[in-house]
C-alpha cells in the first residue's frame, strides 16, 4: 500500500469469510457499482469497461461477471463460473463451459451477453444499490455459494444477472481455500440452506427430502472409494443445515 498511496486498504481484525468480509467492507465504499475480485485472478487490460457499459444499458441489469479462464491452462473456462453459471432444478450448481469437473475448451462459443443465473463471486460487478438492497451476502455461509443465493435474491427482487465475455479475467482456483473436507462441508451446508432460503415451499417440501437423499448417495460412494473426508464432510453439512433451521439462521427470502 506504501507504493499506492491512491488506494486504501481495510483492515479486519476478525476473519468473517467471503461472505461477512465483502459485507463489512463495502459499507464503507461508496460508488455506483462494486467489483468484487478474488486475490487468485489475474485480469486483463480494460477488462472492466464492458462490463459498466452492459450494466448501464438497462437499470434491471443488477450484476454480470466476465469470462473466466483458467490460469493453469488458459485456452480452458475455470471452473468457478466459466462463461456464467447456472443451477439444476435440485440446486446443483453448473456453468456455461463447465458441468461437474469438466471444463470446455474455450472456442468463442459462448460471445453473447448472455442472461445467467448466478455470476461467480472470483470476479463479479454488481449495483452497489442492489447489493445493499438485498442485505449483501448471507454472513451464515462464510464461504462458497454465498454468490448464488444472492443472485437467486436478486432475481426474486426483479432483476437480471448476466455473463460479460468482452471482459475476460483468468483465474487460479481454490488460492484461498484448498480442495477438502472443510470447502465440502461448506458447499454441500450451504446448498441446502440456500434451498432452504429460495426455493416455494410446495417445492421445498419435496426437493429437500429427495436433495438430502441424492448427497447421502455421494457421500456413501465417497466412503466407499476411501474418500472418508468427503463423506465426513456431507454427514455434518446434513447436521449444520438442521442447526441452521432450528437456530433461526435460515431466513426465508421474500
Amino acid at each position: 500500500a506504501a507504493n499506492y498511496p491512491y488506494i486504501t486498504c481495510l483492515k479486519r481484525d476478525t476473519n468473517e469469510g467471503f461472505a461477512g468480509g465483502y459485507n463489512w467492507a463495502l459499507k464503507m465504499i461508496q460508488a455506483d457499482y462494486y467489483v468484487l475480485l478474488n486475490s487468485d485472478v489475474a485480469v486483463t487490460p480494460n477488462w472492466i469497461s464492458p462490463m459498466v457499459d452492459l450494466l448501464e444499458k438497462d437499470k434491471s441489469y443488477a450484476a454480470c461477471q466476465p469470462k473466466l479462464l483458467s490460469y493453469k491452462e488458459p485456452a480452458l473456462f475455470e471452473y468457478a463460473g466459466a462463461a456464467g453459471g447456472w443451477i439444476d432444478s435440485f440446486g446443483y450448481p453448473f456453468s456455461r463451459g463447465r458441468v461437474f469437473d469438466i471444463c470446455e475448451k474455450d472456442e468463442k462459443q459462448y460471445e453473447d451477453n448472455a442472461f445467467i443465473f448466478w455470476a461467480s463471486g472470483a470476479s463479479m460487478m454488481i449495483r452497489s444499490n442492489v447489493f445493499h438492497e438485498l442485505g449483501g451476502f448471507d454472513a451464515h455461509f462464510f464461504a462458497h455459494q454465498e454468490e448464488i443465493d444472492l443472485c437467486w435474491r436478486i432475481q426474486l427482487a426483479g432483476y437480471k444477472i448476466f455473463c460479460c465475455p468482452t471482459a475476460t479475467v483468468y483465474h487460479v482456483g481454490a488460492g484461498t481455500l484448498p480442495r477438502g473436507g472443510r470447502k465440502v462441508f461448506l458447499n454441500f451446508r450451504n446448498n441446502l440452506v440456500m434451498l432452504c432460503k429460495n426455493l416455494p415451499i410446495t417445492e421445498l417440501l419435496w426437493k429437500l427430502p429427495f436433495r438430502l437423499a441424492l448427497d447421502a448417495i455421494s457421500a456413501w460412494k465417497g466412503l466407499l472409494s476411501g474418500d472418508t473426508y468427503f463423506f465426513t464432510a456431507i454427514v455434518k453439512a446434513h447436521f449444520a443445515l438442521f442447526g441452521f433451521i432450528i437456530t433461526g439462521k435460515v431466513s426465508r427470502s421474500k
